[in-house]
């Protein structure tokens, strides 16, 4: 197979009328929601992209992932090679779905309407916002604890404001999105810059020295982190499609790779750092644990946190949102007014907010637990939209039919429903978790390789699959890539 990154795949745009009913405006706030950007309405450079995944990666959320790595038996120097080889692994393909973006100008959960079909893709819509939900509750309640020590009000107050600051970004849209990374890269990279040196410091004196980590906790710990990357597959190309229809993938890939792999990795270091100088106290208040670090400078650095934790709160309501839209749009229209997004967003940040008051205090076994959850859920849905625009169709879609209820991609796509379904199954005996562990871990020494498995599964059915649908139908053939 040839991997088709060099090649310049333009989407078919027949009955261009049925995705462009939207017309173009001038103004910051966002009128365009889940229907197609027009050549005339792309803006944007791809650096742009190295800012957006960068601030998402480099704040509290990303700190505490790196804890994980320590608190289930690696060392730091274990640790530390795990998280980037997971980033380094799980961020491929996040890059490669950023590159459908500007390819086709429509957001990513759309774009999957051409595997599953207008309604097959609602199953992978729901656990989407499933997770996006899960992670908003997440992000509201650590960063909640940075906010509420900083302006001396209660938890409640902080968290419900951390829910709607990062709401106003996302009802405003796309372009407040990318001003606002841009800004607080710079805030991260000073933040994080002053905490590297300060755990730096305090390091040496809490080297452990313990004998090798085994293989099956090491892998777990990679599968982890590439889980992390993962969670921003269903929501990537989201933040590419305003870009020019002739954006060279490469640049494309290579910005959104560098930010988010360089970004989690540099953050999840230092969470991988302070637990191992006291994973006790970076376990009960992570928030607290680092503003300790520079006394002379608490205050500012609980600031910077609420700070940085905000792009990644208001891409997680904008993502939701066009989720959300692309599952109930059964009648296939392409578009919704602005207020139709603030109302959605509001709803949906009244039930964050409330299910973030309710969520449990311990929020480490909490982050575990829904990351390895999304990664077995996510990475069958992954490898299938991945091979589809790769390696069959080549990025060639009717945009316009995706919109279409009963267009060319049909309703449902049962045999890619039931490959996804059994990819996930597949993942089962492999699984290792809190929650479960599979029949086959203990004969792995406890490593989870179930993404593995689910990943090669996915795309060897799916390719089947297609190479099958050729043969049938013969019009189809030339746009499958020779294997």
């Amino acid at each position: 197979m040839r991997w088709a990154l060099s090649r310049e795949p333009q989407p078919k745009l027949r009955r261009r009328s049925d995705v462009e009913r939207t017309p173009a405006r001038g103004d910051a706030l966002e009128h365009r929601s889940i229907d197609y950007v027009p050549p005339g309405e792309r803006h944007g450079k791809p650096w742009h992209l190295f800012t957006i995944w960068f601030s998402s990666n480099v704040q509290i959320t990303g700190f505490v992932n790196g804890v994980l790595a320590v608190t289930i038996g690696l060392d730091l120097a274990w640790a530390i090679a795990a998280i980037v080889i997971g980033n380094l692994v799980g961020g491929l393909f996040m890059a490669y779905h950023s590159i459908q973006g500007p390819r086709l100008g429509v957001p990513q959960m759309i774009q999957s309407r051409a595997q599953f079909g207008f309604l097959g893709a609602l199953l992978p819509a729901v656990l989407v916002l499933l997770m996006y939900m899960g992670f908003q509750v997440e992000g509201a309640v650590i960063t909640g604890q940075a906010f509420a020590n900083w302006a001396n009000i209660s938890l409640s107050w902080s968290i419900i404001i951390q829910v709607a600051v990062p709401s106003v970004i996302a009802i405003v849209g796309y372009k407040l999105l990318h001003l606002s990374s841009r800004v607080v890269s710079v805030v991260s990279v000073l933040l994080f810059a002053v905490l590297t040196v300060a755990l730096t410091d305090h390091l040496p004196a809490h080297l452990p020295a313990g004998p090798a980590p085994s293989f099956g906790t090491v892998l777990l710990a990679i599968s982890i982190f590439v889980s992390w990357q993962l969670t921003w597959a269903p929501y990537v190309s989201d933040y590419s499609r305003y870009l020019p229809e002739d954006t060279p993938s490469r640049t494309t890939f290579m910005w959104t790779y560098l930010g988010s792999a360089i970004g989690a990795s540099w953050v999840m270091v230092l969470g991988a750092m302070a637990a191992t100088i006291s994973a006790e106290a970076v376990g009960k208040d992570a928030v607290g644990m680092l503003s300790a670090q520079v006394p002379g400078l608490s205050s500012v650095i609980l600031l910077a946190i609420v700070i940085g934790a905000v792009p990644a709160g208001a891409y997680g309501a904008y993502g939701m949102y066009l989720t959300a839209i692309s599952a109930i749009s059964v009648k296939g229209h392409g578009s919704s007014t602005a207020l139709v997004r603030t109302v959605f967003i509001v709803v949906a940040g009244v039930v964050a907010t409330i299910a973030t008051l309710l969520a449990s205090g311990n929020i480490l076994e909490t982050v575990q637990n829904i990351t390895l959850f999304v990664l077995y859920l996510l990475v069958p849905w992954t490898a299938i939209n991945l091979t589809d625009f790769y390696f069959v169709r080549r990025g060639h879609y009717n945009i316009g039919e995706l919109f279409k209820a009963r267009g060319e991609y049909g309703l449902v796509n049962w045999p890619a429903t039931i490959i996804y379904l059994i990819a996930i199954g597949a993942e089962i005996p492999f699984i290792s978790s809190g929650l479960y562990v599979g029949p086959f871990v203990d004969h792995l020494g406890g490593a989870d390789i179930s993404w593995i498995v689910g990943l090669v599964v996915a795309t060897v059915l799916y390719m089947i699959y297609a190479r099958v649908q050729a043969r049938r139908n013969p019009a189809t053939r030339e746009e499958l890539l020779t294997v």
